[in-house]
C-alpha cells in the first residue's frame, strides 16, 4: 500500500510539474504537489476569470450577509460553490500555517489583532483568501513566490511597522 502511495504521489507530481507555473506554486512551504493539483483542477484554465474575487465566488468563500428587515445579521462565507475547491484551499491554508513562517506570522496577526481579533476557523478562512490571491498572481503573471512581498500588502498599524523596520 505504500509503494502504490508514493507510486501515485510521484505520478502526481510529475503530472503538476507540466502545468503552466505550477513549479512557482511549488515554492509556497506547505503545498506540497497535492494541494496545486486539485486547486488546478477544480478551478480550470485561470485566464478565463478576470480577478480573483470570480474565483473566491466560485469556491463558495464570498462573504454573504444573513439579514432581513429590522434583523441585522453575521456576515459569513456563502458556501455557494465548489466544496471541493473550498476544502483545497482550507487544506492549503492549514498546511501554510503549520509549515511557512510569513504564513504563520499572518495567523497570529489575525488572531491577537487589537480590535476585532479573529477566532481560529476565521484567521484560517483569511488565509485560505490570501492563498487564493498568491496563488492567481502567481498563475496569471508567471511571478515567482517572494514571502517578503506577500507580507508587505497587508497593512499593519504604524506601531508595528516601526516594530519591524528596527
Amino acid at each position: 500500500r505504500e509503494e502504490r502511495l508514493a507510486e501515485i504521489e510521484g505520478a502526481l507530481r510529475k503530472k503538476c510539474k507540466e502545468m503552466t507555473y505550477a513549479e512557482n506554486m511549488l515554492e509556497i512551504n506547505g503545498a506540497g504537489a497535492n494541494i496545486p493539483a486539485g486547486m488546478l483542477a477544480e478551478m480550470g484554465d485561470v485566464s478565463r476569470f478576470d480577478d480573483v474575487k470570480e474565483i473566491q465566488k466560485l469556491s463558495g468563500m464570498g462573504l454573504a450577509s444573513c439579514s432581513s428587515g429590522k434583523r441585522k445579521g453575521r456576515t459569513k462565507i456563502s458556501r455557494r460553490g465548489r466544496k471541493r475547491l473550498r476544502c483545497w484551499l482550507f487544506q492549503a491554508a492549514k498546511s501554510a500555517v503549520s509549515h511557512a513562517d510569513e504564513f504563520k506570522q499572518l495567523n497570529e496577526r489575525c488572531a491577537t489583532r487589537a480590535n476585532n481579533p479573529l477566532k481560529k476557523m476565521q484567521s484560517l478562512l483569511v488565509i485560505a483568501c490570501k492563498m487564493l490571491r498568491v496563488i492567481y498572481a502567481i498563475l496569471k503573471t508567471g511571478a515567482m513566490y517572494d514571502p517578503q512581498k506577500m507580507l508587505k500588502d497587508i497593512k499593519r498599524p504604524e506601531a508595528v511597522q516601526a516594530q519591524t523596520a528596527a
